[in-house]
């Protein structure tokens, strides 16, 4: 009977005819209480058969009956997957990785989780720093060690210069260290979790204008011919002397907007390594001078040209709609 039904309407009526609330199967086991212990096994059992044959039968006429309703052209081509594509920030990265390893550089990585030692020890920063305050940094719930200290969430991918020293032993040194950074920070231009690129250049005879050549070369392959750098004199522990680099923002092109308030963005510090922390790396200060530099990347990616991005957020939002634009 089932296999014989007309149409889908048919079948439904079938089904609740078996199985409904009201069906024959409900009625049936409404007289299991008349049965001893026995005849229930061998009822139920039965019962239990019945059913199962019965949502085989429907389920198989339902497939059948759809079958028969499809027009389906064999020839046609089958249908291609949607494929992803890598995230707006992975596309920054190889990038810069590639705008830098065409000048010398060497693409490093360094650890996530490091000493305090190695994220502010060597790095010329005193005890009573503000960075090495819990307000400002992630401490990592380890015992201390004897030698390095505390373990923390790296706040910056400085962590990897007297690593590096430490590696290479003897300069020169080019390195451009890629890695993720943790702060206490969140809003339009800072993200808790970050991705940061540190630059570092150990030679003799490496000064300033090495440093501004560097950045001028990369902020022309990166953002393009038209946009202007500039260096600004400022003070970071491990550098001497200091300065923050910033370049024309893309959003309002040097007028004044939300996110950079005077039309410039702040990409991130610079500066000549510091004598003390090329002592900390066991380099020849008489005869060795460097330069270090550290930007976001997220910071970097989101005034490049043609981007526009207003919210440096948006990046980790998750948001298939603003995703989909890269």
């Amino acid at each position: 009977m089932i296999m014989n039904a007309k149409d889908q309407d048919e079948l439904e009526r079938l089904r609740l005819n078996y199985l409904g609330k009201r069906g024959q199967l409900t009625q049936i086991t409404k007289e299991f209480k008349n049965l001893n212990a026995v005849e229930k096994a061998d009822v139920g059992r039965i019962f239990s058969e019945s059913k199962i044959a019965i949502e085989n039968a429907l389920q198989g006429a339902k497939v059948q009956r759809l079958k028969g309703s499809e027009k389906i052209d064999e020839t046609l081509p089958g249908k291609m997957p949607t494929l992803g594509h890598l995230h707006p920030v992975t596309h920054a990265i190889e990038e810069i990785s590639s705008i830098f390893e065409k000048i010398g550089f060497v693409r490093v990585r360094y650890p996530e989780v490091d000493w305090d030692w190695y994220a502010f020890e060597t790095l010329n920063m005193q005890k009573t720093h503000p960075a090495r305050d819990d307000i400002e940094t992630f401490f990592v719930d380890v015992p201390e060690d004897k030698r390095f200290g505390k373990q923390v969430l790296t706040p910056h991918t400085s962590n990897g210069q007297v690593r590096e020293m430490e590696r290479v032993k003897t300069p020169p040194i080019r390195m451009i260290n890629i890695g993720k950074c943790y702060r206490r920070q969140s809003d339009i231009s800072h993200t808790v979790m970050f991705h940061q690129f540190e630059g570092l250049v150990i030679d003799e005879g490496i000064n300033i204008s090495h440093l501004k050549g560097t950045i001028d070369h990369f902020v022309k392959q990166f953002f393009g011919p038209k946009r202007i750098s500039r260096l600004r004199p400022n003070h970071f522990q491990f550098t001497e002397p200091s300065f923050e680099v910033d370049v024309t923002c893309d959003i309002c092109l040097g007028k004044g907007c939300k996110l950079c308030k005077e039309g410039w963005l702040e990409l991130g510090g610079a500066g000549m390594v510091h004598p003390n922390v090329l002592k900390a790396g066991k380099i020849d200060t008489e005869k060795y001078t460097g330069f270090a530099f550290g930007w976001g990347v997220e910071r970097t990616y989101m005034m490049k040209s043609g981007v526009k991005i207003d919210d440096l957020r948006l990046l980790y939002g998750n948001d298939i709609r603003f995703l989909n634009q890269f």
